[in-house]
């Protein structure tokens, strides 16, 4: 006998007892229910209880019930893509504005008839209201299925990953891997389109704050084309899944991976500094981009490029310019906001920009975090012939910022942390998790700060970002793509003891467990191997740049 509570009351079941009938008990919203957390763990609606929990419903309209319908609804697209197109093979791409950029591993885009029939087919998928089960098979019977459907990568995988069981999610007959929970059944998954879009298509979804509705297109050519630049050149060197990754580990090539990643990355960030050579006006380069999106690294590396054209390149850090705790405002919440414009004192900012672009000498501010003042040290700074500033922080594409500025003064670039590498055909890896991953390593590393604090705080972080980040990225003059493919195994070495540490009694354990699952897939590169001026380093250390 075991006992579940929920909302305070506790009920007696035999062991085990399936989520789905625990979830009778939930009869409040339960249209939107699509998963169960057990003791802090996501779990599927078929799920087995099997010992004495606290459970709460997971609901379409939560953050956390969105990352189910989505993963259902991936699943439902590949099976009816199966169906279709039984010859060809659908791979995931990167997120779009809302959206799952797919395409074909043969490059051909799909007619807009073709399309239909696709969609045509998902629908009647949803409309039968099929079950969605979770089952554990042989290491053999997943190989000769994976086979089967042609899933390569996947089937790849398993020579790097040999459980003897392998978890899978079926429906009428197609299979894919486990990477997590799903829907019970089909009929929950009722808001999604495909469109059209390059030479693939999106998979359109809501976000869980209207969860009955499709989310609002925003596109994002650049980041696109920087998407799409990078996908192919995985393709060229060979490397596009972690099998491809974990090979190399395996063969010990990975020493020339990571030169030639390495490489890749430094011609890009020459590029940009090219590109800002070109522009004979440009006196300010801004650089923002999400959190750990490495802008601190960035800053110094581009600062070298333009070294190397004959720059003399100047920083001054944006949070020298907060307005003090006195004057700066408040969340909803009541805690001091430092993300938002409002925390930096634009008019001086802006004054002194001025100044400098006009050969005065001006004071740089200071800023006591202990204290919430700014101060001055007597520091000063004057733009001579070829000196060039360089500023990063949250708001450097917003033009709000920089008002009184020239247009043709700045320069603007964006950062994402873009890995073209996929889990596998159907399964990619999100940059917000990559991200994460990197966070936690530098809070433990440098902030003292446990995993679960990261964790805790991350959703904050994000809505940061939706709000004072991401509305901006088409305002940026150049993007850069800050992911590095070999990074994941590195940050495994630290990331994972971190996130084992991590209690079952804390909120933040389904999502440490998550993340664990994931970095399961990746196996080890030491620290050792990892370049001195590398991004990788501004998470983990040893870095020969000074923050």
């Amino acid at each position: 006998m075991i006992q579940i509570t929920i909302d305070n009351k506790t009920f007696d079941y035999d062991s085990p007892v399936s989520a789905g009938e625990v979830a009778k008990k939930l009869t409040k919203n339960s249209d939107r229910l699509i998963a169960l957390k057990v003791g802090n763990v996501t779990q599927s609606l078929t799920s087995q209880i099997e010992i004495s929990a606290s459970v709460e419903g997971v609901y379409t309209d939560q953050k956390e019930g969105q990352v189910v319908y989505r993963h259902t609804l991936s699943f439902i697209l590949v099976a009816a893509a199966a169906k279709l197109f039984p010859k060809r093979i659908l791979k995931i791409g990167h997120s779009l504005g809302k959206s799952y950029f797919y395409s074909f591993d043969d490059g051909k885009p799909l007619s807009d008839a073709e399309l239909k029939k696709l969609r045509d087919a998902m629908s009647e998928i949803v409309k039968k209201d099929l079950p969605i089960k979770t089952e554990l098979l042989s290491y053999t019977q997943a190989c000769t299925i994976f086979e089967k459907e042609n899933l390569v990568q996947t089937r790849n995988q398993m020579n790097y990953k040999c459980p003897p069981t392998v978890l899978v999610n079926s429906m009428e007959g197609y299979y894919d891997i486990y990477y997590g929970p799903m829907a019970c059944h089909t009929g929950i998954i009722n808001c999604f389109d495909l469109v059209n879009y390059e030479d693939g298509f999106l998979l359109r979804f809501p976000s869980y704050h209207e969860p009955d509705k499709l989310a609002k297109f925003e596109d994002n050519p650049k980041i696109f084309q920087i998407y799409h630049e990078y996908k192919n050149w995985g393709k060229r060197i060979g490397v596009r899944t972690i099998c491809d990754l974990n090979e190399r580990i395996l063969h010990r090539k990975i020493n020339d991976f990571i030169d030639i990643t390495e490489t890749y990355q430094a011609q890009n960030y020459a590029r940009v500094a090219k590109q800002i050579s070109e522009k004979s006006d440009v006196k300010v380069v801004l650089i923002a981009g999400p959190s750990s999106s490495g802008k601190t690294t960035s800053a110094k590396k581009l600062a070298l490029h333009l070294q190397a054209l004959g720059y003399n390149p100047k920083v001054i850090s944006l949070d020298c310019y907060y307005v003090g705790r006195d004057k700066n405002p408040k969340d909803e919440n009541g805690n001091y906001d430092y993300e938002c414009l409002e925390a930096l004192d634009v008019p001086l900012l802006n004054e002194n920009l001025n100044d400098l672009f006009a050969g005065k000498e001006i004071q740089v501010p200071s800023y006591n975090f202990d204290l919430g003042e700014r101060f001055y040290t007597g520091e000063t700074m004057k733009l001579e012939k070829n000196d060039i500033l360089i500023m990063e922080g949250i708001h450097g594409l917003n033009d709000k910022l920089t008002p009184k500025v020239k247009s043709q003064y700045k320069f603007k670039i964006y950062l994402s942390a873009l890995t073209q590498l996929n889990l596998d055909e159907h399964n990619r890896i999100g940059s917000s998790d990559n991200r994460l991953i990197r966070r936690i390593v530098r809070d433990a590393r440098f902030r003292g700060k446990s995993a679960a604090a990261t964790i805790s705080m991350w959703p904050s972080v994000q809505k940061g970002e939706l709000l004072h980040i991401f509305p901006f990225q088409n305002n940026a003059d150049a993007v850069l793509n800050t992911a590095l493919d070999y990074e994941i195994p590195v940050l495994k070495v630290y990331a994972a003891p971190l996130l084992r540490a991590v209690k079952p009694t804390e909120p933040e354990y389904s999502e440490a467990c998550r993340l664990l699952r994931f970095l399961g897939n990746f196996d080890e590169i030491p620290e050792t191997y990892i370049p001195k001026q590398s991004i990788v380093r501004e998470f983990i250390g040893g870095s020969s740049f000074h923050y």
